[in-house]
């Protein structure tokens, strides 16, 4: 611009004698240079990777990958976030493969559970605890089923599926037989939630597909001569599980009698919310190559597979598709949940803006939701406010399902990058790029679990990874906004507190959040919640309105900032 306009100019129009014109210019093509270098600095990551060497965690994930490609190979692993100890830092949970009816590993494999240290480091005390597993693992969801203070988990599986109890002593016992919990066939993600208001967590369990090694499907060989993974179109469908929590130590699977048990579905993921507002939680299930189910509670154990009426069954054009990971947010603020599902390549991630009356639109082309993920597969994912400032921004996870994709596709990768959307008035802008350099690598992800690792109000997160080591992410956010942390304590309901609705105030701005369940893929997070305040420096007031049985709302005032609090039922 500036050469143009020297060219065409009347030199006479410059104080600076001509001799001294390329002196002129080149200042201030330097003078722009270092505006612009300024510009486009690097700013600081927004995510840091932790490396086993500093965390501790070295744990890796055996994949069984056959010849054969057996689908259950593909899939896992999954995580959890959770405080098996009481001492205020949450502690880890990685799922792994084990023996099963196509895997007879070599050496013995385990789960881990790894002690958080507090500071910084973790410390696998799986042998201590008990929690070793062995069978072919999927996922883990952990919660306080026995309103005892002690965080219980249940993992699931290819084959035998697993509850722990926590004894309150740093250890576990295995009681699945004695809790009528060891779920058949292949079960996938899990929630708990309290479906009927008695103050007691039950129990959803995703059942995928009907896989058996005595009736093998083989989908022949691909492109490279090689056996292949078979996409689940292949495969029978299987009704998913609800297990009603009997108050002592027992649980009845009661989702037969409802539409729970009458819709046969692919299930990978599962988030319980509360959609319509009605104080019950609902259940939005994602199918894969099946449409998705939105079961919405209906009270004295009645449930509404609304799906398709509610427009999140299948794609705009009425296809089903790929859906694996999934979650519940109000993004927008509007007092309404929103959902959000991830698929497969080509068929892109849907945005469910909540319209109410039970109806959703998806909005993921104006929130470059669309755009971002055409190429990619999603698994973990969640709804988690990385800045502090109140809202509620998106992390995913993601890889390929089939490990040759790259042989035989140009544009599409087993690992693939992670993705950042940041909440912006209500609409997400993706700004991954400049989130830092773990968002320029690739992953072959599945699990995905948060929690405030080092207790710093700023979420961070772990990504699960097919056959790898998992990655731990350390939220780097360091703009200075404010923040308090809740430990919810239900004495009446739940003792999580699940279904809960939290209201906050700062500086006269009122937001409200949803204490949800499930959510992401194979995982379980951090129960406390983190409410972000932004720049205020102090917080008006923050109510609870409980679930059932009580609903009872409380406020609370005078509470400290940038620290955790625990807040108690009466």
């Amino acid at each position: 611009m500036i050469d143009s306009e020297a060219e065409n100019c009347d030199l006479g129009f410059f104080s600076t004698p001509p001799s001294r014109l390329p002196l002129l210019f080149l200042a201030v093509f330097l003078t722009q240079g270092l505006a612009e270098s300024e510009t486009d600095a690097p700013q600081p990551a927004l995510f840091t990777k932790i490396p086993p060497s500093s965390s501790g965690i070295a744990w890796v994930h055996e994949n069984a990958m056959s010849e054969i490609r057996h689908l259950p190979e593909t899939l896992g692993p999954g995580c959890a976030f959770f405080d098996y100890d009481n001492d205020g830092w949450v502690d880890l949970y990685l799922v792994n493969y084990g023996r099963s009816d196509f895997f007879s590993p070599e050496k013995k494999l385990s789960n881990a559970l790894y002690r958080n240290n507090g500071d910084g480091t973790f410390s696998d005390v799986t042998g201590k605890a008990g929690v070793a597993a062995g069978s072919f693992g999927m996922g883990a969801t952990a919660a306080d089923y026995g309103n005892d203070g002690d965080t219980d988990f249940y993992v699931t599986a290819y084959g035998r599926a697993i509850l722990y109890e926590n004894q309150g002593n740093g250890t576990f016992r295995d009681v699945t037989q004695g809790a009528g919990l060891a779920a058949p066939g292949w079960t996938t993600s899990a929630a708990w939630f309290d479906y009927d208001g008695d103050g007691w967590l039950d129990l959803f369990v995703c059942s995928f597909v009907k896989y058996q090694i005595d009736n093998p499907v083989r989908c022949g060989n691909n492109q490279l001569g090689k056996n292949y993974y078979c996409i689940p179109t292949f495969f029978e469908p299987t009704p998913n599980l609800l297990f009603r929590n009997n108050r002592d130590g027992t649980f009845a699977e009661v989702g037969a009698k409802s539409d729970i048990g009458r819709s046969l579905g692919k299930a990978l993921g599962v988030v319980a919310t509360d959609i319509n507002n009605d104080r019950r939680m609902d259940l939005f299930v994602a199918n894969d190559t099946v449409q998705n189910f939105l079961f919405v509670n209906r009270g004295d154990g009645r449930w509404d597979e609304i799906g398709f009426l509610a427009e999140v069954g299948f794609s705009a054009n009425g296809k089903a598709r790929s859906g694996m990971g999934v979650d519940a947010a109000d993004y927008d603020q509007d007092g309404r949940q929103d959902l959000f599902v991830a698929n497969v390549d080509q068929e892109m991630f849907a945005l469910y803006q909540n319209q109410g009356n039970e109806l959703f639109r998806d909005h993921s082309h104006p929130n470059q939701v669309a755009q971002s993920t055409r190429l990619l597969s999603g698994w973990g994912l969640k709804f988690l406010d990385f800045d502090v400032d109140g809202d509620m921004d998106l992390f995913l996870a993601n890889g390929h399902p089939d490990d040759m994709i790259a042989s035989y596709s140009l544009q599409v990768t087993y690992a693939m990058p992670l993705l950042l959307f940041e909440n912006v008035d209500g609409r997400f802008q993706d700004i991954s790029e400049g989130a830092g350099a773990v968002f320029a690598e690739k992953y072959p992800a599945r699990g995905m679990t948060v929690g405030d690792v080092d207790n710093d109000g700023r979420v961070d997160v772990l990504v699960a990874n097919n056959g790898q080591a998992p990655v731990l992410l350390r939220n780097q956010w360091g703009a200075g906004n404010h923040w308090i942390g809740l430990k919810l304590v239900g004495k009446n309901c739940n003792r999580d507190a699940i279904g809960a609705m939290i209201r906050w105030s700062s500086d006269g701005v009122v937001r409200s959040r949803l204490k949800t369940s499930g959510g992401s893929y194979l995982a379980s997070h951090d129960p406390r919640e983190v409410l972000g305040l932004g720049k205020a420096t102090n917080l008006d007031w923050v109510e609870i309105q409980w679930p059932a049985p009580s609903n009872r709302v409380q406020r609370f005032e005078d509470l400290p900032v940038d620290t955790y609090v625990t807040l108690t039922e009466k």
